[in-house]
């Protein structure tokens, strides 16, 4: 059994090797189908891919508010904000007053949001939350609290690389 050296550290064996193997080869699928989808919807369509996620989500109906559409996106309301106000420039979506409450947004597709939705390939977004939702509450926990260990890890390895990087510079 191996002894860990540190945190999340520990000496690799070829059955770690393998399961190294193995995410790294699904983190690069997701990216690239994620880039793909990407560049499809820009070259077709002339949006960004997180342009087309919201206008398939308004498409099944239309969002009560910018918060409304982030929680059904699984988005940071401030990113949700920002591409709708590209899609309202594109004038692929209206923002309007809600009804009954004139301090909130309602935000549905135009008629030109919903041509282009005709044309257009389903979002990689889409399909990647379709498949989290498979998995069951103590794996999509699991996995959640993995990537996030890991995204700390690499934040953490970056930085490290960055405050050396200046003290070298400050040398020299």
């Amino acid at each position: 059994m191996a002894t860990r050296i540190s945190r999340g550290t520990f000496p690799i064996g070829r059955d770690a090797s393998a399961d190294i193997v193995n995410v790294v080869d699904a983190i690069r699928s997701i990216i690239q189908s994620l880039r793909i989808s990407g560049r499809a919807a820009e070259q077709k369509l002339g949006i960004s891919s997180a342009q087309l996620y919201i206008l398939h989500e308004l498409a099944e109906r239309p969002a009560q508010s910018i918060n409304d559409l982030a929680e059904r996106t699984y988005t940071h309301q401030s990113s949700v904000s920002m591409v709708v106000s590209r899609l309202v420039e594109h004038r692929l979506v209206t923002r309007h007053p809600a009804r009954g409450d004139a301090r909130r947004l309602s935000i549905s597709l135009t008629s030109t949001g919903r041509a282009l939705l005709r044309r257009a390939p389903h979002a990689a977004q889409t399909r990647l939350i379709k498949g989290l939702r498979t998995l069951s509450r103590s794996e999509l926990h699991a996995l959640a609290t993995q990537l996030r260990t890991l995204t700390e890890v690499i934040e953490n390895q970056e930085n490290g690389e960055s405050a050396v990087a200046e003290k070298e510079s400050r040398r020299a």
